[in-house]
């Protein structure tokens, strides 16, 4: 009755014996393929009988006891031979599945051994591999996207000079090691096709064993493989196809059990398992068309050459990925400091992230420390109660069931994930779909001979094992069928990523494991580079003629100099220049550049002690005077007495909007300002957001009564500059604008619009919810420091935005009624885009703006800068302090300055894009934001850009220091995460997933709209 599922999600079910009935096989034919199983068996366990000593068939047929309910005799056992135990060293992460043989697979050598079977067939003419050009991209009517020149493809911008110049110089070192290689080093690249489909592990003992046994065919060769289907050589095998068989021994899991041996039989046996690998030639890839690229000779609009760099990186991954966890580009290790447990159910574990790139100083390898979270590797139970707070004291109450909503957190949290058997040997591998509708104790099952059977017993007449939490439901293991396992007989699979939304406590221990200063985060970083796991650990780099350096790359940088910026009028101080190394600036003695007037406001109240309550009215008292510091003028009297209400009503939607409505009816429906103060942190904040700003019509801002009880200045005044921002007004302006900042480009009567945008997706575990689009745009010029925004839901998970033209046209609309006319420019940033996508992006969402812009301007088109904000890499900047004596050069353990831009030897070889550290970094490493140029109509120069960024991140209205993100980019984050929570529903109605009971997954539900934000919140800053 149970499942396996193997690494493509195909599936075989164990409760039944297959025939061969229904595959148009004539009898004749049945019998010639038992005939030659029964020979290939027979072959095997002669062989392997006299190595191991247990050739009996007897024991062979009780091996392998199933589970609900025991297998028939099988007469095709080709891959069921017996073996010994597994090794107690052994260093395997997960095991193979067991995995039935396919009749399918014909010319099958009529003896399988340990040794691999060769066939070769004719050579592949080498006139056959001819790289394929880059087609050039087209639209929707055939016309081919061109840019820059005439008839080119649509291409990313190139680099308009050799880097800017302006900032003082500094002396850095960049966690990028030169990689070189040799140029006439030709690459063969092979497909590889491994029949039945293995796990990744088994799929490298399988390669392993390949180039072990067959070292002739492959020319001596050590090939790199990725584990899937890729296999590059750096000499050509004798043949361009090639068929192998290899023999290989699965090892088997060997968990303590419970119970002492299974029915008294101790199985320390070993899977002994036939594969088929083709091989075939795909590709010679040459050294050359690299070199070119990086030494930019040859034509200045050719495509990076991607298949000679993945090559590399696969061989460069070789090595690490024998001896870690892959995750993604990252790679974990307990060797690099053990794992550490972070609480429900996770652990953290230290690793280091790798990515080969193309640079201005030639091929780097990009080397940075990781931290992620994983599953503990645990029994199910033990591994709820440290997950769920209601389950902390199972063991004690072994006979406690589930109710509806603790069923759903307990589903939820064991989703998906991959776990093993403990009553019993098997290298067998499960995944969690779900639960049953009923307790243990109320399961029955029918066998193969239609025999009603309880689980229960089952578990006791098999396996002798009396089950403990009976009123507990059920694993259900399989998508389509019922296959049940009770959830005591259950360990958590090792290695697998925790996809489950981290809690703050876990959140803050993980980021406090990767929380390194730049010296101890350089030093980690070296150690993996000189270490045993490291991308230099292996061999490959020699087979492949590599030489990787272990240094980090020496450069120079250049820190900008800040802006003088502007206050408002009423205060002493009307301009200033932030002068402290971390370049933040405070109010005192200033006021804010633009102070609102709130006159009719409210203050709500949920949850919260009588001592809490009664410093209500001190907290509006102060905030009052506070705000009128910062020129910001907000009633001492509230229009209506603070309401307050218990923490229950946030679980009410319906209750907690007719309680925000009668607030603003009290108002006359003109209600500026809504504070909501909250006793803790709630999901029901997603309601009372979505409620006010789509249904009542007003701001609010929230906060939590513990913040009241200090009620410092600077919590007043970060209170205060939200509450201005989000009734619209503004912190500050740069004292010198933007056109007189560059006068080439920028002109006081010609505006210009700021545009970010950005996606956000929902939770990992989540299948069905729809993304999130946001786009924001300026509303002012010269300022450039209000921006209103435009949301769309789209489908699930895709992150080209979908609605981008009518978002971008609504804004231009608001931009013309605002300031009088259409922009003459747009700058647009694009959030959460990686460099897989920046063509796909400027194919559809560059044409989209341009669409937007088409209708509305009938004569001459705005020139359009689309650049790409990266903060989700892993590239590192480190001061580096030059002794003239060259004796003692050494790392400060401070962080890069704001204002350090990096536009060299790092950068990419050709296109247009830089490093800017714009923000101080006060705990751990400053991560710089790569911005990447894909299109530059307005031909910007670098040192134009980079000041023209570095000064928009000192006009953030929340805070009163530079931020890390260039605005636009940052408030489309925000409006996009406002837009999620709008999709969000408290517990009792948001879970409409299906029940377990249906095992078929249903289709995609359609993509549930936003609702529509009221007119007057429509114009404001209210994400903010």
């Amino acid at each position: 009755m149970e499942e396996t599922e193997d690494s493509n999600g195909n599936k075989r079910y164990n409760g039944k014996a297959r025939s061969l009935k229904g595959r148009r096989t004539s009898p004749q034919k049945h019998h010639q393929y038992q005939y030659q199983y029964q020979y290939q068996y027979q072959h095997q366990l002669l062989q392997y009988s006299n190595q191991y000593g247990i050739y009996d068939q007897n024991q062979y047929r009780r091996y392998y006891p199933a589970l609900l309910p025991l297998p028939p005799p099988i007469l095709l056992p080709l891959q069921l031979a017996l073996t010994p135990p597994l090794p107690s060293n052994h260093g395997f992460r997960s095991k193979t599945r067991l995995q039935k043989p396919s009749c399918r697979q014909n010319n099958l050598p009529l003896a399988a051994s340990s040794d691999t079977h060769l066939i070769s067939n004719a050579t592949i003419s080498s006139e056959g591999f001819q790289k394929q050009s880059t087609l050039p991209l087209k639209g929707e009517d055939g016309r081919k996207f061109t840019g820059g020149r005439a008839g080119q493809a649509l291409a990313a911008a190139r680099r308009p000079d050799s880097g800017g110049v302006e900032g003082s110089v500094i002396s850095l070192l960049a966690n990028h090691f030169l990689v070189q290689f040799d140029s006439s080093q030709r690459i063969f690249h092979y497909n590889v096709e491994i029949s039945p489909n293995p796990s990744k592990e088994v799929a490298r003992m399988i390669k392993n064993k390949l180039v072990e046994c067959n070292s002739v065919v492959l020319s001596g060769a050590i090939p790199a493989y990725d584990g899937h289907k890729n296999l590059y050589s750096p000499v050509e095998f004798q043949n361009d196809k090639l068929e192998l068989f290899i023999s290989l021994p699965i090892p088997t899991s060997k968990p303590s059990l419970p119970y002492g041996e299974v029915n008294g039989f101790q199985e320390n046996h070993q899977q002994l398992k036939l594969f088929r690998v083709n091989i075939r030639l795909v590709s010679k890839l040459e050294g050359k068309e690299l070199s070119n690229y990086l030494n930019k000779e040859g034509d200045d609009w050719t495509p990076l050459p991607q298949d000679y760099l993945q090559a590399l990186d696969v061989v460069l991954r070789e090595g690490p990925i024998e001896k870690c966890i892959p995750v993604g580009r990252s790679l974990y290790s307990s060797s690099m400091g053990g794992t550490q447990e972070i609480g429900g159910g996770a652990v953290g574990l230290r690793g280091f992230f790798q990515s080969l790139r193309p640079t201005q100083q030639g091929l780097a390898l990009n080397v940075d420390f990781s931290v992620t979270a994983f599953h503990e590797s645990i029994g199910v139970i033990p591994y709820l109660q440290k997950r769920l707070e209601f389950l902390r004291d199972l063991p004690q109450r072994k006979t406690r069931g589930l109710i509806g909503h603790e069923r759903k957190e307990v589903e939820k949290a064991l989703k998906n994930i991959r776990i093993f058997v403990c009553h019993r040997e098997t290298v067998q591998r499960y995944r969690v779909y779900g639960l049953t509708e009923e307790a243990t104790e109320y399961l029955w099952f029918a066998d193969r001979d239609g025999k009603n059977l309880r689980l229960i017993s089952y578990f006791k007449d098999h396996y002798n094992y009396d089950v403990q939490y009976r009123n507990l439901p059920c694993l259900q293991i399989s998508r389509s069928k019922p296959c049940y396992l009770p959830m005591e007989l259950c360990m958590i699979c090792e290695g697998q990523k925790f996809l489950g939304k981290l809690s703050d406590d876990q959140t803050a221990r993980i980021l406090k494991m990767g929380c390194q200063r730049p010296k101890e985060r350089k030093a980690i970083i070296d150690g993996v580079m000189q270490g045993s796991v490291g991308p230099t650990s292996g061999t490959q780099g020699e087979e492949f003629k590599l030489h990787i350096s272990r240094e980090m790359t020496r450069l120079e940088g250049r820190v900008l100099q800040p802006p003088k910026l502007k206050l408002g009028d009423g205060g002493h101080i009307r301009d200033l220049i932030p002068s402290r190394h971390d370049r933040q600036w405070n109010f005192m003695d200033s006021h804010v550049f633009e102070g609102t007037r709130i006159e009719r406001w409210a203050l709500i109240s949920f949850g919260g002690n009588a001592e809490q309550k009664s410093n209500i009215p001190k907290f509006i008292n102060q905030l009052c005077q506070r705000c009128e510091q910062l020129g910001i003028f907000l009633n001492k009297s509230t229009i209506i007495s603070p309401q307050f209400e218990p923490t229950q009503v946030l679980n009410n939607v319906s209750l907690l909007e007719s309680k925000l409505k009668r607030i603003q009816r009290v108002a006359s429906n003109n209600l500026q300002l809504l504070i909501c103060i909250m006793e803790r942190r709630h999901k029901g904040y997603a309601d009372l957001k979505r409620i006010a700003e789509t249904s009542v019509g007003v701001v609010s801002q929230c906060c939590l009564y513990q913040n009241l009880a200090k009620l410092n200045s600077q919590f007043l005044a970060n209170l205060a500059l939200k509450i201005n921002a989000k009734v619209g007004g503004c912190t500050v302006a740069l004292y010198n604008s933007l056109p007189s900042q560059i006068p080439r480009l920028l002109q006081s009567d010609e505006p210009i619009i700021f545009m970010g945008a950005d996606v956000t997706h929902p939770h990992p575990l989540d299948d069905v919810s729809p993304s999130v689009a946001a786009v924001v745009g300026s509303m002012n010029w010269p300022a450039a420091n209000k921006y209103l925004s435009r949301m769309r839901s789209q489908k699930h998970r895709q992150e080209i935005i979908q609605d981008l033209g009518a978002m971008v046209g609504e804004l231009l609309d608001d931009f013309q009624q605002a300031v009088g006319k259409l922009p003459k420019r747009i700058i647009f940033f694009r959030d959460g885009v990686s460099e897989t996508q920046f063509y796909k992006v400027l194919q559809e969402e560059l044409q989209d703006i341009k669409a937007a812009c088409s209708s509305r301007y009938p004569d001459s088109k705005p020139p359009i800068t689309f650049a790409v904000v990266q903060k989700r890499h892993h590239t590192r900047l480190f001061p580096f302090k030059v002794d003239p004596s060259f004796t003692h050069n050494q790392i400060s353990d401070e962080n890069i300055l704001p204002g350090t831009v990096v536009d060299t030897v790092i950068t990419h070889p050709r296109e247009f894009d830089f490093y800017l550290c714009s923000h101080w970094g006060v705990k751990g490493t400053s991560r710089p934001t790569h911005y990447h140029i894909l299109w530059d109509e307005s031909q910007f120069t670098s040192d134009e850009l980079q000041k023209l960024v570095y000064n928009l991140c000192y006009t953030y209205v929340r805070c009163t220091k530079p931020v890390s993100l260039v605005p636009p980019a940052y408030y489309a984050h925000l409006a996009a995460y406002r837009g999620r929570l709008y999709l969000d529903r408290s517990e009792s109605t948001s879970y409409s997933r299906s029940s377990i009971s249906t095992f078929s997954r249903a289709a995609p539900p359609k993509t549930t709209p936003l609702p529509k934000l009221t007119e007057n919140i429509k114009k404001l800053m209210f994400y903010c």
